[in-house]
């Protein structure tokens, strides 16, 4: 679903307004940029920290469309939840609450970006055309991920933290030397991780490199308030985004559970890149609702009440207020929304429970194009050890 450009202007040009949205105050944070008030008011327009005018003129399809994905989205992800519970997947790390952040970035994409996720990023999967039953595969521990990086332009999940952004880093240094920037058509290329990563030494020089080697690079950073029990607190003194200052490219946060700042600010910061401008930081404040993973135990480290409050500034709710006091749709629309996301939730964990359990042995076929005697020779050892429980008790 292609969405509308946001116009984006700098101080002092006027910004063209939406016929219907009503221009508020905005969030009383100076350093949030939000376009969506948790009660569904819209903000004509919003600054960043260098004067940057951020605003969204979507059609009403673009609009009914973004939330569609955000129901859909989340959706698909408790079903994979629900999955794990069950015993179906072996692992799940869960989006609930951060769709909004990965909904508005995955659209801000145009189609020749290129996309480098951590393991959560199940919505800018879904909006790179990927089908969702790809990542289940992975956790299934049916298959590495079986989805083409070079078609969808979105690499594979990575497990390591950080790891992504020095590849990212480098794939975007890649593109700078081939002259694939420097206009409309140019590549620019996102890198998606959290708060806790940007303690760990990839992210800090992939930031070096990004700087120094003017990569049309945009580092996309989901402050979900929490690196697995770790609070913000002990991650950093001063907001994330003002870290970029000190590598000498620019920063802005976003309200991350609100879709149209999302989008806005993400593809100004592509678009940048992508004409030869450089790195930029940008970090999408928001709030992971549940565990880091289904291995995990929220309730051992924060209370009720924090929930409670952010629960209050879901991106779902907020946007389905926004629909609603606009009359851009009626009650119908919404049963169909859930109705879809109930059937493709449904033909999911069909999907999910009707995979074959791969041979032990076809573990070795992918890990090199064309094989390697060193290869053959663990293949040919495990065969051995596989064949010494034929005919036994084991």
């Amino acid at each position: 679903m292609a969405k509308g450009d946001p116009g984006v202007t700098t101080r002092g040009r006027r910004a063209a307004p939406r016929s219907k949205p009503k221009a508020t105050a905005g969030t009383g944070d100076p350093e949030l940029v939000q376009l969506l008030t948790p009660e569904g008011e819209r903000i004509e327009s919003a600054f960043g920290p260098d004067g940057t005018e951020y605003r969204v003129d979507f059609t009403d399809d673009e609009y009914r469309g973004l939330y569609r994905d955000l129901v859909l989205v989340r959706k698909l992800d408790a079903e994979a939840t629900a999955l794990q519970r069950q015993g179906e997947l072996g692992l799940w790390a869960s989006l609930l609450g951060q769709e909004a952040a990965q909904v508005g970035s995955g659209r801000a994409l145009r189609p020749q970006d290129m996309a480098f996720p951590t393991y959560r990023e199940h919505g800018v999967l879904y909006c790179r055309g990927i089908d969702p039953i790809m990542p289940l595969g992975l956790f299934r521990g049916v298959d590495q991920g079986g989805w083409d990086p070079n078609e969808f332009k979105f690499n594979m999940y990575t497990i390591v933290i950080g790891a992504q952004t020095l590849h990212a880093t480098g794939y975007a240094m890649g593109v700078a030397m081939d002259g694939k920037t420097g206009g409309d058509e140019g590549e620019a290329v996102i890198a998606y991780f959290g708060d806790g990563a940007t303690s760990q030494g990839d992210v800090n020089e992939s930031f070096v490199w990004a700087s120094v080697f003017n990569a049309p690079l945009v580092f996309f950073c989901q402050n979900n308030q929490y690196a697995i029990s770790e609070p913000l607190e002990r991650q950093t003194r001063v907001p994330l985004y003002r870290r970029a200052g000190g590598f000498g490219f620019p920063g802005v946060r976003v309200d991350g559970n609100d879709v149209l700042a999302s989008y806005a600010v993400t593809r100004h910061a592509l678009d940048n890149a992508r004409h030869g401008q450089g790195p930029s930081l940008i970090e999408a404040y928001t709030y992971r609702m549940g565990a880091h993973t289904t291995s995990d135990d929220p309730t051992r480290y924060r209370i009720a009440s924090e929930v409670e409050s952010w629960q209050a500034k879901d991106p779902i709710a907020r946007m389905r207020a926004f629909l609603t006091k606009q009359q851009i749709v009626d009650e119908s629309f919404f049963a169909e929304v859930d109705e879809q996301a109930r059937t493709e939730s449904v033909e999911l964990r069909e999907r999910v429970l009707a995979m074959p359990d791969p041979e032990p042995l076809t573990m070795f076929d992918h890990v090199y194009p064309n094989g390697s005697p060193e290869l053959d020779q663990q293949r040919e050892q495990f065969a051995a050890y596989l064949a010494s429980f034929e005919g036994s008790a084991h």
